[in-house]
């Protein structure tokens, strides 16, 4: 067997894709027989890998603490296998309130926060578009996009518009106005 080559991110998600459309030709498979087989296959070998990293993360938390668990679920491909078998050691809210962060430099101007997440569902409160109002939809693409990736047990994303706050007009403007209108 030959030493493992490590992955770049562009070829362990090019890596993902071909995972995912393999699954979905096996979804696709009109001999149920042959869709059960593989699927017989795969379940066993998802459970047996997900022991692993249940055992790899545990022995990372026994040497180091969180500081290694931490490093190995800020890498996105690693992430992402926490993820599908439940070791993430982020909660749900944690990683939507992230991913709600790192989304923010594409919202053009305007700011998210979440407001929280219960019951499968993320609600994010959006405040000052900044911009046109048709770059709303866009805007909550970007939210929908960036929670359902750090938290794919989400099943829904609630993007509430905060109303504008009120237009203050300053007083003394106000008054100029009056004043000039009195001495013509």
């Amino acid at each position: 067997m030959s030493p493992h080559t490590p992955l770049n991110d562009d070829e362990a998600a090019d890596r993902a894709h071909r995972v995912e459309a393999l699954l979905e030709r096996v979804e696709s498979m009109t001999d149920p027989d042959a869709r059960a087989t593989v699927t017989e296959l795969l379940q066993p070998l998802l459970e047996l890998y997900g022991e692993g990293l249940s055992r790899i993360m545990a022995a990372a938390a026994a040497v180091s603490g969180t500081t290694l668990v931490d490093t190995l679920a800020a890498d996105e491909l690693v992430a992402h296998l926490l993820l599908l078998h439940g070791l993430h050691p982020s909660d749900a809210e944690t990683r939507v309130r992230e991913a709600v962060e790192r989304a923010a430099p594409q919202l053009g101007g305007a700011t998210a926060e979440l407001v929280g997440v219960e019951g499968g569902v993320a609600r994010v409160r959006l405040r000052g578009r900044g911009g046109c109002r048709s770059s709303a939809p866009a805007m909550r693409a970007t939210l929908e996009e960036a929670i359902r990736d750090a938290a794919p047990e989400v099943a829904r994303v609630e993007v509430e518009e905060a109303a504008p706050p009120p237009a203050v007009i300053p007083a003394d403007s106000l008054l100029r106005g009056r004043t000039g209108a009195r001495t013509s």
